[in-house]
Protein backbone atom coordinates (compact mmCIF):
# COMPACT_ATOMS: atom_id res chain seq x y z
CA UNK A 1 0.00 0.00 0.00
CA UNK A 2 1.98 3.32 -1.23
CA UNK A 3 1.81 6.15 1.66
CA UNK A 4 0.21 9.57 1.64
CA UNK A 5 3.89 11.41 0.91
CA UNK A 6 4.86 8.88 -1.69
CA UNK A 7 1.20 9.92 -3.55
CA UNK A 8 1.52 13.34 -3.09
CA UNK A 9 5.29 13.72 -3.96
CA UNK A 10 5.54 11.34 -7.08
CA UNK A 11 1.39 11.69 -7.92
CA UNK A 12 0.88 12.70 -11.59
CA UNK A 13 1.71 16.74 -11.91
CA UNK A 14 -1.32 18.98 -12.38
CA UNK A 15 -0.74 21.39 -15.36
CA UNK A 16 -3.05 24.56 -14.03
CA UNK A 17 -0.93 24.50 -10.66
CA UNK A 18 2.56 24.41 -12.87
CA UNK A 19 1.01 27.50 -14.58
CA UNK A 20 -0.06 28.92 -11.45
CA UNK A 21 3.02 28.49 -9.61
CA UNK A 22 5.43 29.77 -12.37
CA UNK A 23 3.16 33.30 -13.16
CA UNK A 24 3.96 33.76 -9.28
CA UNK A 25 7.75 33.10 -9.79
CA UNK A 26 7.91 35.23 -12.43
CA UNK A 27 5.39 38.19 -10.77
CA UNK A 28 7.66 37.90 -7.30
CA UNK A 29 10.81 38.72 -10.20
CA UNK A 30 9.52 41.63 -11.83
CA UNK A 31 8.91 42.89 -8.42
CA UNK A 32 12.32 42.41 -7.09
CA UNK A 33 13.90 43.81 -10.23
CA UNK A 34 11.40 47.03 -10.71
CA UNK A 35 12.16 47.56 -6.97
CA UNK A 36 15.88 46.87 -6.82
CA UNK A 37 16.72 48.45 -10.74
CA UNK A 38 14.15 51.40 -10.35
CA UNK A 39 13.86 52.28 -7.00
CA UNK A 40 17.24 51.61 -5.88
CA UNK A 41 16.36 49.28 -3.06
CA UNK A 42 18.12 46.84 -1.58
CA UNK A 43 17.97 42.90 -2.71
CA UNK A 44 15.28 41.07 -0.47
CA UNK A 45 16.98 37.78 0.16
CA UNK A 46 13.86 36.17 1.01
CA UNK A 47 11.97 36.53 -2.27
CA UNK A 48 14.77 35.16 -4.11
CA UNK A 49 13.95 31.86 -2.05
CA UNK A 50 10.46 32.19 -2.49
CA UNK A 51 10.77 32.70 -5.85
CA UNK A 52 13.32 30.06 -6.75
CA UNK A 53 10.77 27.56 -4.98
CA UNK A 54 7.67 28.49 -6.81
CA UNK A 55 9.85 28.43 -10.19
CA UNK A 56 10.96 24.63 -8.98
CA UNK A 57 8.14 23.75 -8.37
CA UNK A 58 5.59 25.30 -11.25
CA UNK A 59 8.67 23.52 -13.38
CA UNK A 60 7.76 20.36 -11.46
CA UNK A 61 4.15 20.77 -12.40
CA UNK A 62 4.36 21.45 -16.04
CA UNK A 63 6.38 17.90 -16.74
CA UNK A 64 4.82 15.07 -18.44
CA UNK A 65 2.99 12.37 -16.30
CA UNK A 66 5.15 9.97 -17.79
CA UNK A 67 8.30 12.04 -15.74
CA UNK A 68 6.81 11.18 -12.38
CA UNK A 69 10.66 10.78 -10.54
CA UNK A 70 11.67 14.03 -12.08
CA UNK A 71 9.23 15.91 -11.05
CA UNK A 72 9.14 14.29 -7.55
CA UNK A 73 12.51 15.19 -7.25
CA UNK A 74 12.17 19.19 -7.93
CA UNK A 75 8.85 19.04 -5.56
CA UNK A 76 11.51 17.94 -2.81
CA UNK A 77 13.85 20.55 -3.83
CA UNK A 78 11.42 22.78 -3.77
CA UNK A 79 10.44 22.24 -0.43
CA UNK A 80 14.31 22.05 0.62
CA UNK A 81 15.04 25.35 -0.62
CA UNK A 82 11.20 26.85 1.11
CA UNK A 83 12.15 25.43 4.15
CA UNK A 84 15.64 26.62 3.72
CA UNK A 85 13.78 30.26 4.61
CA UNK A 86 12.51 29.43 7.82
CA UNK A 87 15.80 27.51 8.93
CA UNK A 88 17.83 31.02 7.61
CA UNK A 89 15.18 32.51 9.67
CA UNK A 90 15.59 30.88 13.21
CA UNK A 91 19.01 31.02 12.65
CA UNK A 92 20.47 34.49 11.08
CA UNK A 93 17.31 36.20 10.46
CA UNK A 94 20.08 39.45 9.49
CA UNK A 95 21.02 37.37 6.19
CA UNK A 96 16.93 37.58 4.88
CA UNK A 97 16.85 41.31 6.10
CA UNK A 98 19.52 42.54 4.36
Amino acid sequence: MPSIIDETVFGEPSKRLGLVFLCGALLIAGQQAYYVILKGATLYYATLFIGAGMALSGIAESLPKSRRRASGALRLTAIAVLASILVIGFVRPELLLV
